[in-house]
């Protein structure tokens, strides 16, 4: 073993994250409760039909799909180059849709057709 291979993580010297029983059950977990949040989150828009609870409703599906591209990862479906690219992509649009939800919908704000009372 070289001095390099030592440092990097792999499966190979237990580092790995793919067949990770403990680190599958976590994601298992995360992905369940997201999941039951977006499906509120669904249920919270469908009732109101505004903007901002869509654009909360598209932030927790993202948040959800996290946990979807993690179980992928730790199944050997995803690589982890494209599980980094992925997973901080949608860090991003979290962020992004969030901050722009709480912007578009602050009293004082500018006001999108929908917001008219």
């Amino acid at each position: 073993m070289t001095y390099v291979s030592a440092l990097v993580p792999t499966a190979a010297n237990g580092w790995g994250v793919e067949g990770s029983l403990p680190l599958l059950a976590v994601v298992a977990v995360a992905g369940i409760g997201t999941g039951i949040l977006f499906a509120v989150s669904l249920v919270a828009y469908a009732r109101r039909r505004r903007r901002q609870y869509l654009l909360i409703s598209l932030a927790i599906g993202a948040l959800w799909f996290r946990s979807v591209v993690g179980a992928a990862t730790v199944l050997g479906y995803v690589p982890m180059p494209i599980h980094h690219f992925l997973e901080h992509s949608l860090d991003f649009l979290i962020a992004a849709v969030v901050l722009y939800a709480v912007y578009a919908h602050t009293p004082g704000s500018f006001r999108g057709e929908d917001d008219a009372s």
